[in-house]
């Protein structure tokens, strides 16, 4: 392979042993520059393209994938435009979110961007909540879809939705104003996210410890691809996995229990 860490073979044997069915829903955080020097690829657009092609083969022309395209626009004072508004989360998210077929949610601080077979039905008329019922990560959890992560975790953004339905003591809804541009459209708008309280810098969210208990559980398959490691597990071992540990470690989400800290300081903000 002279200089290259993978093939594009590497990378389709190793979507291939992972948990995945066609027709699946995936939702992948991403930072594929540590995988190494693929053999047919030169460039981050050409490296994104690679992995866009081989997800789409391994989950078939039922499969989706979704990324996150997160801007949170309004709580930076800026307008978003829902086909304009660059990604913050990095090369890939913003190659999906480019792509001709890509379909966005109009969603002005945790938007996602989908390909393939579901994405109209899991972009469509978002609620203004990005966590409430019939946001993305709520239809994510309702379609059994499943976190394919690349050099991350078992750690996603997911995991919020989970604390939101379990009401954690450590977050609350807050909302906020701007503009919402659609098609050069420009309308008066609201969006409510799941902010953690800033009385403590503790309570900021730490997964490490939830990346131990999925992979103790064996609910985190991960596999070798060149410098790197790719994983899945599906959004239900994740809600459960929660559910579960959060009962005896209420703070085992947060920064907090690594500093073994068990009485984080929560002020209401005004």
């Amino acid at each position: 392979m002279s200089d290259a860490d993978y093939r594009r073979r590497d990378l389709l044997d190793a979507l291939a042993r992972l948990p995945l069915n066609d027709g699946d829903v995936v939702f992948c955080h991403s930072n594929l520059g540590f995988f190494g020097r693929p053999d047919c690829a030169r460039g981050g657009p050409a490296v994104c393209n690679l992995f866009i092609s081989a997800i789409a083969e391994r989950l078939g022309p039922a499969g989706t994938m979704v990324v996150p395209t997160f801007t949170f626009s309004f709580p930076r004072h800026e307008v978003f435009d829902v086909q304009q508004s660059t990604s913050a989360m990095g090369m890939f998210a913003e190659a999906v979110r480019r792509h001709p077929g890509a379909m966005r949610t109009a969603d002005p601080c945790y938007s996602v961007a989908a390909l393939g077979a579901r994405a109209a039905e899991l972009t469509a008329n978002m609620p203004e909540n990005s966590f409430a019922d019939e946001s993305f990560f709520a239809r994510f959890f309702k379609a059994e879809g499943k976190v394919l992560n690349f050099n991350f975790d078992a750690g996603s953004t997911f995991l919020h939705y989970v604390e939101r339905v379990l009401r954690v003591p450590y977050r609350f809804d807050k909302s906020f104003q701007g503009i919402l541009r659609d098609k050069g459209v420009e309308r008066k708008a609201t969006s409510t996210i799941w902010v953690r309280y800033m009385s403590d810098d503790s309570l900021e969210a730490a997964f490490e410890a939830f990346d131990t208990v999925a992979r103790s559980e064996g609910c985190f398959t991960t596999l070798r691809l060149g410098r790197g490691e790719l994983g899945v597990i599906t959004a239900r071992d994740c809600f459960e996995l929660v559910a579960h540990t959060i009962e005896r470690r209420p703070w085992f989400l947060t920064r907090a229990e690594p500093l073994g800290i068990t009485s984080p300081r929560i002020v209401a903000e005004e």
